[in-house]
């Protein structure tokens, strides 16, 4: 009887065992599972999709110049959509945040890349372009910059996937330079900048064209530190330069503050820039000092009966005014799209062989792009302040 009670106590002891063996034997396999399935590579875009990436400024203090072109990317995408896709296929906005910084830029274009995007729209500022597009040369995926103008970005010749739906800065520091000279008859300018591609570069070509007229002088040459607080050091050398103008190459945060502390100092210098302070958050900011103010900014094109279009479409769907680069950004969507549905391929060099051929209408105009990647017929005019916003000077 001991001898069959034993033999029992032995069977279940090696019952349990097994058992507890198998359940172990499962949670390793769960453990393997969910480790594979951690390591396995982003899944392929789903066939028949077009995965547009919008790269820009999102956030921070220049999201007045990128969340416009996100809403453009968003009403094209959905206008395509509607009308059944671009060649049957539909179109998926996929958006990355750069906050127009070089360093946020290369990772928004590298997460865009390995979310095997079609296409990008962006990035806005010429830094963080500059930043990103060596990825996307890599990578041969077409980059479109409703906004990014430093010439080098498709004069240089090192980015065949860049293309722009705006003119570059040395179009628009000519332009500037010219109303300086020939309209407002200054001949002592002080030039200050924000040491970036864009703002740097846009200085640079101002002072060379002023430089080359020989009717004015440029009496300071002068980087400022962008998110400074105080700018009371630069003013001062402006007033002591005895410049009779001022031009500054960058964005609106330290053009409001410069030209606010300028005429708190009584300093009625005329104060000129880009379109990095052609932005309705220039006035907001400067608020009473900025009445005035000149800055060169994408061509009224407010009749082209595609401009209302866009308009209604952003005021329909977003209850508002589009702000900065908006209508460029929606350029640039339709073209990046009709190269696709023009080419019936999403094949990189099918894709620029189209932009560089076919023709598009759209709020710039009708347009296709040069050799270099510059949309043909898009340019730049001088714009004031008068009474708390910007008006086109004719």
């Amino acid at each position: 009887m001991k001898g069959k009670w034993t033999a029992l106590a032995l069977f279940l002891a090696m019952s349990l065992f097994l058992v507890a063996g198998c359940a172990q034997e499962k949670k390793e396999e769960k453990k393997e599972a969910a480790k594979t399935e951690q390591a396995a590579p982003a899944a392929a875009p789903a066939a028949g999709k077009i995965i547009l990436g919008v790269a820009g400024a999102h956030s921070g203090d220049l999201a007045s110049y990128g969340l416009p072109t996100l809403n453009a990317a968003k009403l094209v995408a959905a206008d395509y959509n509607a009308k059944g896709g671009v060649n049957g296929m539909q179109v998926e906005v996929v958006p990355q945040d750069d906050q127009c910084k070089p360093e946020m830029a290369t990772n928004a274009a590298t997460k865009l890349v390995s979310d095997k995007v079609t296409l990008v729209l962006g990035h806005i500022c010429s830094g963080a372009t500059k930043a990103a597009l060596p990825i996307y040369t890599e990578s041969k995926i077409v980059c479109m910059s409703p906004s990014a103008t430093n010439p080098a970005l498709t004069q240089s010749g090192d980015y065949p996937v860049f293309f722009r739906t705006i003119a570059s800065d040395d179009a628009q520091a000519a332009l500037e330079v010219k109303f300086v000279l020939e309209t407002l008859g200054l001949k002592k300018l002080a030039i200050i900048h924000d040491k970036g591609d864009y703002g740097k570069g846009f200085a640079e070509y101002a002072q060379k064209f002023i430089t080359e007229s020989g009717k004015a002088e440029v009496v300071l040459f002068e980087g400022v530190t962008p998110g400074a607080v105080d700018y009371s050091a630069v003013v001062q050398k402006i007033k002591s330069s005895g410049a009779d103008g001022v031009i500054y190459g960058g964005y609106h945060p330290e053009a409001s503050k410069i030209v606010t502390q300028m005429r708190k100092k009584d300093m009625k210098t005329p104060f000129l820039s880009d379109d990095g302070v052609k932005d309705d958050t220039f006035i907001k900011v400067a608020g009473e000092f900025a009445e005035g103010v000149y800055a060169t900014g994408p061509r009224d094109i407010s009749k082209n009966p595609m401009y209302a279009q866009a308009l209604e479409a952003h005021k329909k769907t977003f209850g508002s005014d589009p702000g900065a680069f908006f209508f460029e950004a929606y350029s640039a969507a339709q073209a990046l799209l009709n190269a696709i549905d023009k080419a019936k391929s999403t094949k990189y060099d099918d894709i620029v062989k189209a932009l560089h051929t076919e023709y598009v209408e759209t709020p710039v105009g009708k347009i296709k792009f040069d050799a270099r990647g510059d949309a043909e017929g898009v340019g730049f005019a001088i714009y004031q302040v008068q009474g708390g916003k910007y008006v086109e000077l004719k």
